[in-house]
């Protein structure tokens, strides 16, 4: 999984970078496009359950999921013309699984802002602006190409040249693509064209360290004009570089003190899965205790071919205990003597927090 983070200059995008792949990767100093190049790093998924069963394995090795955060250049208005670092950094977005836009909402007057003034909505609306502007110029580029199909007599030509003006006009109105109706068998039509405003979207709410004990969410977005689905993470992003370099016990005391019950890192993360629709399945042996992602909805084969793709082909069954379980009948052989474990096959939908030993032909 790759989270773009993305946002106008100096609103704290790689100083959040910095912070959650706990490193100095990326130039965070105070004038607009320090960043021109992304920055990529690999952020490890803080999970207790995990750290709960390898406590009581013991294994060899402990291996977390983790995903992959990419601090874009900031963007300015006319992107899709070409302004500021534009079409570079839209080229950078269309790479992302995910959007995290970075808004900024603290006044600083030692930082600068890219337009002199502290405004969220506005930063905002030209982010989703500049994205739906340049989904535009390759929906009509998608319609020049149905028009010459047409005319070549290709098969559903005349269905995508009506889909691609359909979905221009909707686009024209200034909505994300992300809210166009469409028909199932349409979707590939609609992926094939990887579009920016298709793209589930994190709005990070970068406030000072004195709001994140009060910050109210349904406040912030009415005031930021979004809706009530909209996933919104209060962070502060210096806080969150002074945690990078503490210890769990001096972060637990840090957050304490501030009336705060998580980091903001964690919960980005954990908002990440929640927008991607992803959950975690586990193994455990002595060798190795790992968590694995999958996509919610995943029958026990799929999830097996997360593993290795021959588990797919060759899956046969599974044996399967919730996480609780396991660590509560401390393991593997107090839990199958106390009827905890239970064997599944080719139709179990794999749930959050299973743990797994997967069963496949030779």
């Amino acid at each position: 999984m790759q989270i773009g983070i993305v946002g106008l200059p100096n609103v704290g995008k790689s100083t959040l970078f910095n912070s959650l792949t706990k490193s100095a990767a990326a130039q965070a100093e105070n004038y607009a496009f320090c960043t021109i190049d992304p920055n990529t790093g690999i952020v490890e998924v803080p999970d207790q359950r995990i750290k709960a069963i390898s406590d009581l394995v013991k294994p060899q090795k402990t291996i977390y999921t983790n995903i992959e955060i990419v601090d874009i250049a900031g963007l300015v208005k006319g992107a899709n013309q070409g302004e500021g670092l534009g079409n570079k950094f839209l080229a950078n977005i269309r790479e992302c699984h995910a959007i995290a836009q970075v808004i900024r909402n603290f006044e600083n007057k030692n930082i600068t802002h890219v337009y002199d003034n502290v405004n969220p909505q506005r930063d905002i609306e030209i982010i989703e602006t500049e994205l739906i502007l340049a989904d535009l110029q390759t929906i009509e580029k998608k319609i020049e190409t149905s028009t010459k199909d047409i005319k070549a007599k290709k098969d559903n030509a005349k269905e995508r040249f009506e889909f691609f003006n359909n979905l221009k006009s909707h686009l024209e109105k200034g909505v994300k693509a992300s809210s166009f109706n469409y028909e199932k068998d349409q979707l590939p039509w609609l992926q094939e064209c990887h579009l920016l405003s298709f793209k589930p979207i994190i709005y990070i709410i970068n406030v000072d360290e004195n709001e994140l004990a009060n910050f109210q969410e349904n406040e912030c977005k009415k005031n930021l004009g979004l809706q009530e689905k909209d996933i919104v993470v209060p962070i502060c992003a210096q806080l969150e570089a002074d945690l990078a370099d503490m210890s769990d016990d001096e972060i637990l005391q840090f957050l304490a003190d501030f009336g705060i019950k998580d980091t903001g890192r964690s919960n980005l993360i954990k908002k990440s899965y929640e927008l991607l629709g992803l959950q975690t399945f586990f193994t455990a042996g002595e060798k190795e205790v790992r968590a694995w992602t999958f996509q919610k909805g995943w029958l026990a084969p799929q999830c097996a071919g997360v593993i290795h793709s021959d588990f797919e082909k060759d899956f046969i069954c599974t044996d399967i205990i919730p996480w609780q379980d396991f660590v509560e009948n401390q393991g593997w052989i107090k839990a199958k003597e106390n009827g905890k474990i239970r064997t599944e096959g080719k139709d179990y939908q794999m749930q959050d927090g299973d743990i797994c030993f997967f069963k496949c032909r030779k």
